[in-house]
């Protein structure tokens, strides 16, 4: 089984640039699933409904989120639809609208398992341990033998919270990808007990930008300290994805490799 994720679509250029490269990189590559984190697809914070949609057709088949899921206050009431293809991270309270997970069909009918999480560390909002989150999502599970692949989307700042993570599960999943800081690191690999990983993923969106934005709103706030109306960039763009092979009868992953494209002017 081969899963593509691909990293934080950010804002129109993101959306245009996953819309030029994924059907061919999905042929390609023979794809069986594609996942995306999507909670920058909406002018750079939040997701709408419609916007999904839009990605579903270019060949995106289900969206992983973060801390910015609820800044579009469209979607909100909507995560609770089972159809909707999207899921906010399961560690938030309960009684926050939405899952924190799902498994969705490939497109051979096989079962993936797909968690989102959340970090703690230097993070905004209080949420419940991601390690004991991903424990009681596990248990659930254990024993399935229906499902072929189980995937992590860990939504955290530091590098040390999402290696720790991954360690810690590795051996009861298929894979654990880092999203949120929109910077790719050069570490993909399988871990021993056959988890792929890498600490992050990176962003699809605008490249001459500070993590998407504007360049000169975002250098304003770092030198009078003074909230600047930030924009997204334009310009050239970079596409940010991994390619997880996974065997699907152990579950585990048999290799990684990291994908990037640049992209002149959308």
């Amino acid at each position: 089984m081969n899963i593509l994720f691909i990293g934080d679509i950010f804002g129109r250029p993101g959306r245009e640039t996953v819309k030029k490269l994924l059907p061919e990189y999905r042929k390609k590559l023979d794809i069986h699933l594609v996942i995306a984190n999507a909670e920058n697809m909406h002018h750079g914070k939040g997701v709408s409904e419609q916007q999904l949609k839009e990605m579903q057709a270019a060949g995106i088949d289900f969206f992983t989120s973060g801390n910015h899921i609820w800044k579009e206050r469209e979607i909100i009431p909507k995560l609770d639809d089972p159809k909707l293809p999207l899921i906010r991270p399961a560690n938030y309270p309960e009684e926050a609208p939405g899952k924190g997970y799902k498994i969705v069909a490939d497109s051979k009918g096989r079962k993936v398992l797909v968690i989102n999480l959340m970090g703690r560390v230097f993070m905004p909002t209080q949420l419940d341990c991601p390690f004991h989150a991903a424990d009681k999502i596990l248990k659930e599970f254990e024993g399935d033998k229906t499902l072929s692949a189980i995937f992590v989307d860990f939504h955290a700042e530091t590098t040390s919270e999402k290696m720790a993570l991954a360690h810690y599960l590795d051996g009861r999943i298929s894979a654990l990808i880092g999203t949120h800081t929109h910077v790719p690191t050069f570490d993909a690999r399988v871990l021993p007990g056959g988890a792929a990983f890498q600490t992050d993923v990176g962003f699809t969106g605008p490249i001459d930008s500070v993590i998407g934005l504007e360049k000169s709103g975002v250098i304003k706030n770092f030198i009078t300290q003074v909230p600047h109306k930030h924009e997204v960039a334009g310009g050239d763009t970079v596409f940010n994805a991994i390619k997880i092979e996974i065997d699907e009868k152990t579950k585990k992953a048999l290799s990684v490799e990291q994908i990037q494209k640049y992209l002149e002017d959308l």
